[in-house]
């Protein structure tokens, strides 16, 4: 019997070099934020451990309560710098570094095909777009694997999800995965892998893939992932020229799976999941008396440079809505400077909407932009859970760009072919 994609990582990894139920294995590279490194630093420090594995392959990157809301966010990143110089480790980024983590790491060049890595972060399933078998964990597991640079891991099975079709236009990950959440629910992949492909999913962008596989965890996958290709691989080079060549890897013609869903995606709407869960989801069309009082463009499921692109092509010579709170966050700092290089930016501030630095803000019920009672959110995050963008008695609804930027131009959730 043929192995699954994650499956042959598991095992390149393994100590034992063989695949069973429980395996113990090197990671590439492990990481925490400025919420849950702080956690592990202390449990590190409690068990008394004197070093680390490497000072290569471990990271911080403060991006969820930065610039820092209070004093305790402000003492964690003191804690992750001064832990930092002691160790001397190389990966460590503050707010003028970096940006939101998933969408950083990857930029930056530290994740790469076919590497296993762990993140104190559900959302680490994001660098499976890359063919990286990528896992969140909890933080007592971040300071165990920063000593030991290993980690217990169960093998979780894959369910295969193949997407045909002709893409509709204004449709991207977002739809597809909030699509299929919806018909899968919140724990139609628990402790499973979601392997995306398919002819749809090979003619994706890597932007897309990244928001495809940031929201595996939010069908309770373990991850979710697509196999390197020749975009993975262009991505990869113009990254880092010099880097030695990428490998190319992909799930045997009779590898096992717990199950494989096919979906015809030539007559999909735009897709919004509905409060309080991401697999509340329903056509855009089935929800245009939702007036809004906030729209936020961002995080590390769409705050990438292509969905600020497609969010200036609706803005462009329009007005936000009156009453509408229009936030719009880039992922990191290049994706900042990129989109203020190319007059991205200026439209959008032209057009009512608010330019925050890169930050995790809003999605987390952080800051700049929390909700009281009773006010409606459309967000393109990854997340509408009661309470997670502020009062417990607010509503967050979630869309991809298109559809959000089309909404706060209305001030109402909009189909884009309505602008």
């Amino acid at each position: 019997m043929g192995l699954t994609l994650v499956e042959k990582i598991l095992k390149k990894h393994s100590q034992s070099r063989k695949l069973e139920d429980f395996i113990y294995a090197k990671v590439d590279f492990c990481f925490g934020n400025d919420i849950t490194a702080p956690l592990a630093v202390k449990e590190f420090l409690k068990a008394k451990f004197t070093d680390i594995f490497d000072r290569n392959r471990i990271g911080f990157i403060c991006d969820h309560f930065v610039p820092a809301r209070d004093l305790k966010a402000a003492n964690n990143v003191k804690l992750l710098k001064e832990f930092a110089a002691k160790f001397k480790i190389k990966h460590i980024y503050d707010i003028h570094q970096c940006g939101v983590e998933h969408a950083f790491l990857p930029e930056a060049g530290i994740v790469r095909p076919l590497d296993l890595v762990i993140g104190a972060d559900s959302h680490t399933c994001t660098y499976g777009a890359l063919g990286a078998a990528s896992f969140g964990v909890g933080s007592t597991d971040l300071a165990a694997a920063m000593k030991e640079g290993k980690c217990w891991f169960r093998v979780p099975k894959t369910i295969k999800f193949v997407y045909k079709g002709k893409l509709p236009r204004w449709i991207g990950g977002k739809d597809l995965v909030l699509n299929t959440i919806g018909k899968i629910g919140v724990d139609g992949a628990l402790y499973q892998v979601m392997e995306f492909c398919g002819p749809v999913i090979k003619k994706l962008d890597m932007d897309d893939r990244f928001t495809m596989c940031n929201m595996a965890i939010e069908a309770g996958g373990k991850t979710g992932i697509i196999a390197p290709d020749k975009k993975t691989i262009e991505y990869v080079k113009k990254l880092n020229p010099k880097r030695k060549e990428v490998k190319v890897l992909e799930s045997d013609k009779d590898a096992k799976y717990s199950k494989i869903i096919e979906t015809d995606v030539s007559d999909l709407e735009p897709q919004v999941a509905c409060p309080h869960l991401p697999s509340n989801v329903k056509a855009v069309s089935k929800l245009k008396k939702i007036k809004l009082d906030q729209v936020v463009i961002g995080s590390c499921t769409n705050g990438r440079i292509t969905d600020l692109e497609i969010a200036v092509k609706i803005a462009r010579g329009k007005k936000v809505s009156k009453g509408v709170r229009a936030i719009v966050i880039p992922a990191t700092h290049k994706i900042y400077q990129e989109a203020e290089k190319r007059g991205m930016l200026k439209v959008l501030v032209e057009a009512g909407f608010v330019v925050c630095m890169p930050t995790c803000g809003p999605c987390l019920g952080g800051h700049t932009g929390i909700l009281d009672k009773g006010e409606i959110a459309l967000a393109t995050t990854n997340r509408n859970f009661i309470g997670r963008m502020g009062h417990p008695e607010s509503f967050v609804y979630l869309s991809s760009p298109a559809v959000a930027a089309a909404s706060a131009i209305t001030g109402r959730i909009t189909h884009p072919e309505e602008i």
